[in-house]
């Protein structure tokens, strides 16, 4: 394959698998893409509904939590399998197949959810500064502007070096939450429960509102162009054995990642439950009032910072696999290469251009309402990330014996014809309800 049509060249099947010994040597190999991942799972986006979810209706939203994150680990083995066997990630797969016209609006709609997902990153981060330093919104904003800077250093040092840095930062949001647990006490018995589905969820209309904003922001659309490239940094064998063997070994690394991902959506929702639905305030929503009332509740001003500090550090993560998606959307649509720098000050830019209008306009209010406006376009946007993928990998011409199976080919199908459905459910409901 030559240089100009591999995904993401600078580091295509730049880190080696060992041919021989155990299983495990090799698994260890393909460790990193999943986490890079899963980041998206748990950006700053995601809080605010496992917030409000915890604080209104106590554990009982937990199950939906769990089925969003299978669903997230059946689409994402798709996305690995699309690039490991085709060499192509999703976005060339879609220029290679669409006329160019219908291809232009793909990557279109695809660059809106890139920065409409940067945008959640930007109001994150700055809110997480205002928090933990006192640093007015809109400085914050400016300052997020800086790690176009630190992401080049990070892309100069290698591509492992990011996903080491990406696990850090992951298992530092995870030991926040963890401790947080820790500190809130909650009931075990209810959090068991609240992993069972409920049929109040689908009866009560303000339960069944959130529960689809939980599912709509929690697939992340962008995450599928970004595993069908990173997977491709392994150099496997090239072989239907060595495919099996990536196949299978980039499945592990996914789903471990997407778990921790579990833990810590659920860990937003378990902590809002057990202090803010336990002291019958069940109208918390907003990321400044959960941090603002977690000391009094927990009894501990530990409970707040660790609070900061972990949305702080889903901002930066969440900064780090944005790139990349911009990159290899705009590679694998248009072919245009850009320096990776330049390309993230672009993504940036149109982040941070909407978020200091706003946040100088309207102050706190109006974040809270451009952090909503990211969410509706992530979901507006997701179908036309998932039907492309299900479409290929099912299609025997491209994927050979690698096509899914028939009953993995309708499980695939009948998961994306739900998300179509909620994510239109939950659009209708905010504009029209």
């Amino acid at each position: 394959m030559d240089k100009e049509s591999q995904s993401l060249p600078e580091v295509y099947r730049s880190i080696k698998v060992p041919t021989s010994g155990s299983s495990f040597k090799k698994f260890l190999a393909f460790v990193g893409p999943g986490y890079l991942v899963a980041v998206g799972y748990m950006d700053p986006g995601n809080w605010a509904t496992s917030i409000a979810g915890g604080s209104q209706f106590g554990y009982t939203l937990l199950s939906v939590i769990l089925i969003s994150n299978l669903m997230a680990i059946l689409l994402q083995a798709l996305a690995g399998k699309l690039g490991i066997v085709t060499g192509r990630d999703l976005a060339q797969a879609c220029r290679d197949h669409y006329s160019k016209p219908v291809a232009m609006a793909l990557w279109v709609i695809c660059e809106l959810a890139i920065a409409a997902c940067d945008l959640a990153e930007v109001i994150g981060s700055a809110i997480a500064l205002q928090l933990l330093f006192g640093i007015p919104l809109i400085y914050g904003v400016l300052i997020t502007a800086v790690d176009v800077l630190l992401v080049l250093f990070l892309q100069n040092k290698g591509f492992k070096f990011i996903e080491v840095l990406v696990i850090v930062l992951i298992v530092t949001i995870g030991g926040c939450f963890a401790i947080e647990l820790v500190l809130a006490k909650p009931n075990m018995g209810e959090i068991a429960r609240g992993f069972i589905p409920n049929s109040q969820i689908i009866t009560n209309p303000g339960m069944l509102y959130i529960a689809i904003g939980i599912l709509g922001a929690t697939v992340m659309p962008h995450n599928l162009y970004l595993h069908s490239s990173i997977v491709q940094t392994r150099a496997f064998e090239n072989t239907e054995l060595g495919k099996r063997q990536a196949i299978k070994f980039a499945t592990w690394d996914s789903t471990i990642a997407l778990f921790f991902a579990l833990f810590i959506n659920a860990a937003i929702l378990i902590l809002s439950a057990a202090t803010f639905h336990q002291a019958g305030m069940t109208d918390v929503a907003e990321l400044n009032d959960a941090y603002k009332f977690l000391t009094p509740l927990l009894g501990t001003a530990a409970g707040s910072i660790l609070f900061g500090v972990a949305l702080l550090a889903s901002g930066q993560n969440s900064t780090l696999t944005g790139t990349l998606a911009g990159q290899i959307v705009m590679e694998g649509f248009l072919r245009i290469r850009l320096a990776p720098w330049l390309r993230r000050l672009i993504t940036r830019l149109i982040a941070i251009i909407p978020a200091v209008i706003v946040t100088a306009l309207y102050g706190e209010s109006g974040t809270v309402d451009l952090l909503i406006l990211s969410q509706v376009i992530l979901s507006l946007q997701l179908s036309f990330a998932v039907v492309p993928l299900v479409q290929f990998t099912s299609d025997k011409q491209k994927m050979g014996v690698f096509a899914n199976k028939p009953w993995m080919k309708w499980l695939a199908w009948f998961v994306t014809v739900i998300i179509i459905v909620l994510n239109g459910f939950l659009l209708y409901g905010i504009f029209f309800g």
